[in-house]
């Protein structure tokens, strides 16, 4: 072999291994998806803590590569290290790790104090179910209509986890479907908040919560789990991560557990997850119809949910004396994403009535939307698993 032969060769070896002689149009379109992740998270300030790691892993799980090299670089391919930090998602582990945190960071003192708000939460689980209903009859199994059902509860977490268990195959699209509407509720909440009520009910005052003893913070971490998950006990992974997560916060013998669990943990896993669910959205498995389906479904179900809330807190007014009754812009905060929807129903609020700050009601429902959505999948994995 000559020596122009010989690096004639070599370079076509090198060439083929190069993502520029695999890179496909579907390559593409993926890689402007993520640097659009990167945007919105970065210029719009849009939930950069899950956008910023899903974004870049988008990026990174779509670098075209010669899968038949046997490089063991892909995150589908055994062994490698993407695939190894993605067991994390696959086996459904993360998520309860996250749970632990959200718990060790949150406050339940307004449902403590006023429990009644504990319905609008559960209110807001219609989403869930009428996605489920739409998902089977456009002809999804069972297993896969509760997967993608999931993401009416605007709670990333309880999607991976649950798909993980139902639908491995379709756990990307709704990871990254349920993660950009938790992100995109400052855009989607305010317009159906704004239809569905009036002026009068916007300013409507709520009487301040009364305070909430400590043992009471104590006590109902136990007594929520004993009663969630007695009732549901496929909830067990999701809601005894919360709860002990909230007991560490409110004992105060376990401050630097519940500092542990609420920042450094927190934080770690919630780059692990974003960067490999963003990595699993490979475009070869990704770009399909199941996937449009599935972000379409998603959207219906987070109006579903949001929408339930507002209804319901009115429905609820009807029955309620006149000094007693609630805020419908309350009612959005239902579904899971914490604190975000409580924030825009006390902005919304402050928009028509500048000194009517809703933020502490709205977290009464806010709080009860993570547990109502953790219960809600407990239910269907226990029916379909």
């Amino acid at each position: 072999m000559s020596f122009s032969e010989f690096i004639s060769v070599n370079f076509h070896q090198f060439w083929v291994l190069t993502g520029f002689a695999n890179v496909t149009w579907q390559h593409g379109v993926m890689l402007l998806v993520g640097l659009f992740f990167i945007w919105l998270a970065i210029k719009k300030n849009f939930e950069p803590m899950l956008l910023v790691p899903i974004g870049f892993g988008i990026l990174l799980g779509n670098i075209p590569f010669n899968a038949t090299a046997g490089l063991e670089i892909g995150i589908y391919e055994e062994g490698s290290v993407l695939n190894i930090l993605y067991n994390g998602v696959s086996a459904g582990w993360y998520p309860p790790l996250i749970f632990l945190g959200i718990g060790a960071m949150t406050d339940f003192s307004a449902l403590i104090a006023n429990p009644k708000l504990m319905l609008i939460g559960a209110a807001a689980q219609f989403g869930i179910f009428g996605a489920y209903m739409v998902a089977l009859a456009l002809g999804f199994s069972p297993d896969q209509a509760g997967a993608l059902a999931i993401i009416g509860g605007a709670d990333g977490p309880t999607a991976i986890f649950l798909s993980s268990k139902l639908a491995p195959n379709l756990m990307g699209a709704i990871a990254v479907s349920a993660y950009s509407y938790m992100a995109l509720v400052p855009l989607i909440q305010p317009p159906i908040m704004r239809l569905l009520t009036t002026k009068k009910e916007r300013v409507i005052r709520m009487k301040p919560a009364r305070a909430v003893s400590q043992n009471e913070k104590i006590i109902f971490p136990i007594i929520g789990l004993l009663l969630t998950c007695f009732v549901v006990p496929s909830g067990i992974p999701l809601l005894g991560m919360l709860f002990f997560g909230n007991l560490l916060r409110e004992c105060g013998v376990t401050t630097r557990l519940a500092k542990t669990a609420s920042n450094a943990l927190t934080d770690i896993v919630t780059m692990l997850l974003g960067l490999t669910v963003g990595a699993s959205t490979q475009a070869t498995s990704f770009l399909t119809v199941d996937t449009i389906f599935i972000f379409a479904l998603g959207f219906m179900a987070f109006i579903i949910a949001s929408a339930s809330g507002v209804i319901f807190v009115k429905i609820f007014n009807l029955f309620l004396p006149q000094n007693k009754k609630l805020n419908p812009l309350i009612g959005n905060a239902g579904v899971s994403a914490v604190p975000m929807s409580a924030r825009i129903s006390n902005n919304l609020g402050l928009e028509y009535d500048p000194t009517n700050y809703l933020l502490m009601h709205a977290m009464g429902p806010n709080v009860s939307g993570v547990i109502g959505s953790a219960v809600a999948a407990g239910v269907l994995l226990g029916f379909l698993a």
